[in-house]
C-alpha cells in the first residue's frame, strides 16, 4: 500500500515490550504501511514485575506444579531457544523486505508500565483510532479506552476456551487442534473476556514446529486478514463473533509433562 492511502487510514499505536523485535519492528513496520502509525509504546520493564509474575504462577497452581513450569523452562531454553530466535531473526526479515521502514518521525514513548501517567499522556497526544496491545501487561481502563475504536489484542489461543498467555501451548497439550490458532479481541475490563472479531490459525506442525513459532505464526502468516479486519472494526462495519456457548478456561504457563505428552502423541501421528 503506498503512502498516501496509508496516510488516510486509521491513526494507529502498537505496545510492545522492548525485547520483543517481530513486534517493535515488524509489526510496527506492517500497521506504518496500511495505516498512519501515530506512536509506538516500547515496554522496559524491570524484574520485579516478572518476578510478581512467577510469584502469581506459584500461588495459583503450587509449588510442585511451579516447578514443572521451571523444568520446561529450562528444557526449552536448552532444547529450542537458539533455534527460535534464528527463526525470529529470518522472519523479521522477511518483514523488513515485505514493508517501508517505520518512518523516522514515529514518536516512540520508553516505560516500565502502559498503566503509568506517562504512557497515558503520550497516547492522548497520539489520539489513536486503534491501539494493539502486544503486551502481557494489563491494560487499565483509563488506558484502552483511549482509541476512539477501540484497544486490541492478537491474542495466541482461540477464545474463549484458551485464554490467557500461552493458549496455542495448552490446545496442543490438550489434542485439540481445531483450537490452535489466535484471536483478535477488542479489550474490555475483564481478562480476554471483550469482544471477539476472528480466530485464525494456518497449517501448523505439531510434530516439528514449537509453541513459541507456532503462536509468532499464526499472527504472521495472518496479517493480511488482520488489516483488513481491524478497517472494518474502523469503519464500524465488524460483527463480534457470537461465542456465548463455548466453554471458557484460563491456562496458565506450560509445563514439562503437557509438553512431553504433546509431543510423543504428535510424533506418533506424523509417523
Amino acid at each position: 500500500m503506498t503512502a498516501n492511502l496509508a496516510e488516510r487510514g486509521p491513526r494507529t499505536v502498537l505496545v510492545c515490550h522492548e525485547e520483543a523485535a517481530l513486534n517493535r519492528e515488524g509489526l510496527a513496520a506492517w500497521l506504518a504501511s496500511w495505516s498512519q502509525l501515530a506512536g509506538i509504546v516500547v515496554l522496559r520493564e524491570k524484574p520485579s514485575r516478572k518476578r510478581h509474575r512467577v510469584s502469581r504462577e506459584r500461588r495459583r497452581v503450587g509449588l510442585l506444579r511451579m516447578l514443572d513450569v521451571f523444568a520446561f523452562r529450562v528444557y526449552d531454553r536448552l532444547r529450542h531457544a537458539a533455534a527460535d530466535r534464528e527463526w525470529e531473526r529470518t522472519r523479521l526479515a522477511e518483514l523488513k523486505a515485505r514493508y517501508p521502514a517505520v518512518p523516522a518521525d514515529v514518536p516512540v514513548h520508553v516505560c516500565a508500565s502502559i498503566n503509568s501517567k506517562g504512557a497515558e499522556d503520550f497516547l492522548r497526544a497520539c489520539a489513536p483510532d486503534l491501539m494493539i496491545a502486544r503486551c502481557k501487561q494489563l491494560l487499565r481502563e483509563r488506558i484502552f479506552s483511549i482509541p476512539k475504536s477501540g484497544t486490541y489484542v492478537f491474542h495466541p489461543g482461540i477464545c474463549p476456551r484458551y485464554r490467557n498467555a500461552h493458549g496455542c501451548f495448552w490446545a496442543l497439550a490438550e489434542n485439540d487442534p481445531e483450537r490452535v490458532g489466535m484471536t483478535l479481541l477488542r479489550i474490555d475490563a475483564g481478562i480476554d473476556t471483550g469482544p471477539i472479531y476472528g480466530h485464525y490459525t494456518y497449517d501448523f506442525d505439531a510434530a516439528r514446529e514449537t509453541h513459541h513459532v507456532i503462536q509468532a505464526r499464526v499472527v504472521l502468516d495472518n496479517l493480511q486478514a488482520l488489516q483488513n479486519k481491524l478497517l472494518e472494526i474502523h469503519r464500524g462495519e465488524a460483527v463480534p463473533l457470537e461465542v456465548s456457548h463455548e466453554d471458557s478456561a484460563v491456562w496458565g504457563q506450560p509445563w514439562l509433562t503437557a509438553y512431553l505428552r504433546w509431543r510423543r502423541r504428535a510424533r506418533r501421528a506424523a509417523s
